[in-house]
């Protein structure tokens, strides 16, 4: 029996401050600049103001991305173009800085955080400020078989939620969130069109790396096969994420919860942060209020979710590589919206007339003009 009762999540998370964001709307409409003449950007300001409970809205100065990292069983079935258990070189790229998302970071001095939850390699490998988390060694085939038991699944809820307060507690104000996974997209899939009751091969994309037509088949079936093990635990999402997720993906739902309970805005990468969002939304309404879609990845599996969550994302460019790359994009994004609501002069006010303002006063010669 878990001890971890995510029902709690429902009152702990309050929504961002309505009552600011009113505030920050009416400050926008006394700016030089017309109201909507930013387009989204107004929205963005107001948003980041409400979350921040802050007006003037307060720039973002330290943002980080982070990074959950799994192999996944079902990448045995060929349904990804990288090999099974190959998450781990994907990690050493981002650490070495020699991936897209490293060299974005770089550019944009923005840190990055990879926590290790089920990679397919032995820890000693890795750093172990990386390694620190860990559930265990890959993640079960989840087409046949669990992705993780029971007690796995809400050791890595737990870690997620303990990552989340180890952020707010440092003074990030901001986070990118992506995973670094092989095999991790299929889980999404499966999670997504389990929560939205629908059929595998309206989710089913090709992933990071397209694969091919005889691949997409591959990864059709076992998704239409983890449905079939989805189906009956729908109403616990810790059994769900056992079943058909990952440590990675379980991670992911348990760090999105706690930072909304600690008040971190969290801008979403691509189809994985999606799912775990949406598991999320499902134990925690208002949990999504926190968050910003960050691109459209092309996967329809999150366009499905993001649709579900009302999210819409913030750009549309084509980038797929996964890895916290396309959401950090839109980073500047962010930052630029909260610089012009909190800098752009607001317009002078009309001056009335001192004679004017005495009771019975007549107007003057120019104001009847």
């Amino acid at each position: 029996m878990s001890s971890l009762n995510l029902d709690d999540f429902t009152d702990l998370i309050e929504r961002p401050d309505g009552g600011v964001r009113r505030d920050a709307e009416e400050r926008r409409a006394r700016q030089i600049l017309p109201p909507g003449a930013l387009g989204r950007l107004d929205e963005l300001g107001e948003w980041l103001s409400a979350a921040q409970s802050a007006v003037p809205v307060k720039p973002v100065e330290r943002p980080r991305v982070v990074l959950f990292a799994g192999d996944h069983g079902v990448s045995e079935l060929g349904v990804s173009t990288r090999p099974a258990g190959g998450a781990a070189d994907l990690v050493r790229s981002v650490l070495a800085g020699e991936s897209p998302v490293a060299v974005l970071a770089r550019r944009l001095d923005v840190p990055v955080r990879v926590v290790d939850m089920a990679l397919d390699c032995d820890p000693s490998e890795l750093p172990a400020e990386v390694a620190g988390h860990r559930v265990r060694r890959g993640s079960g085939r989840i087409d046949i078989e669990d992705a993780l038991t029971a007690e796995e699944a809400e050791q890595a809820v737990r870690a997620g939620m303990a990552v989340a307060d180890e952020e707010a507690d440092s003074g990030t104000d901001l986070v990118v969130l992506g995973d670094i996974s092989v095999g991790g997209t299929t889980p999404a899939a499966t999670l997504i069109a389990a929560l939205c009751g629908t059929d595998a091969s309206v989710v089913t994309g090709r992933g990071g790396e397209a694969i091919d037509d005889l691949a997409w088949m591959r990864k059709c079936a076992a998704v239409r096969d983890a449905l079939r093990r989805a189906r009956p635990v729908l109403g616990d999402q810790l059994e769900l994420l056992a079943a058909v997720g990952g440590a990675d993906l379980a991670a992911m739902t348990g760090f999105l919860l706690q930072c909304a309970v600690r008040r971190t805005p969290v801008i979403l990468d691509g189809v994985v942060a999606s799912a775990a969002a949406l598991v999320a939304q499902r134990i925690a309404f208002r949990s999504p209020d926190w968050w910003l879609a960050g691109h459209d990845s092309g996967e329809p599996a999150q366009a499905k979710a993001l649709d579900r969550m009302a999210l819409e994302p913030l750009l549309s460019h084509g980038v797929k590589i996964g890895e916290g790359a396309g959401a950090l994009l839109a980073l500047p994004l962010v930052q630029s919206a909260a610089a012009l609501a909190a800098e752009l002069p607001e317009r002078e006010s009309a001056t009335p007339d001192a004679e004017s303002s005495e009771p019975g006063a007549e107007p003057s010669e120019a104001a009847a003009e």
